[in-house]
């Protein structure tokens, strides 16, 4: 039995169906769909989320008698990075002064306490 059918078997019997699992983990119900019907292997974080939604640990469902153990295939193509950062120049160069702001404004709320005690201590001549 794969994962796919392991994890539907175990939601069915906890009466909770695809879309209420969908809503408790954030994740689409496509997503869950595909993951019972073992079209794509769920990620770390879909794992995650859940195992904590069906209050279970999901490592139990992978069987030590299993020839083949569950894989994870992390895959970057230079042709996806490149894009990545054309589209990443592309945001810079049109929000630039949005970019800015938003740095500013976090600058200013971390210092805050630093740019309080500076205008007190100025405004009481010390």
């Amino acid at each position: 039995m794969e994962f796919g059918e392991r994890l539907k078997e175990l939601r069915t019997s906890l009466n909770c169906s695809q879309k209420e699992l969908s809503e408790q983990t954030g994740l689409t119900l496509r997503t869950i769909q595909r993951i019972e019907n073992n079209e794509v292997k769920p990620s770390l974080y879909s794992l995650k989320v859940i195992g904590e939604a069906l209050k279970t640990d999901l490592s139990a469902f992978v069987k030590k008698s299993d020839t083949k153990p569950y894989e994870f295939n992390l895959t970057l193509k230079i042709t996806d990075m490149n894009q990545f950062l054309t589209d990443l120049k592309t945001l810079v160069k049109t929000h630039w002064k949005t970019i800015f702001l938003i740095i500013l404004v976090i600058w200013l709320v971390a210092s805050y306490t630093d740019i309080k005690s500076g205008i007190m201590d100025a405004w009481s001549g010390k």
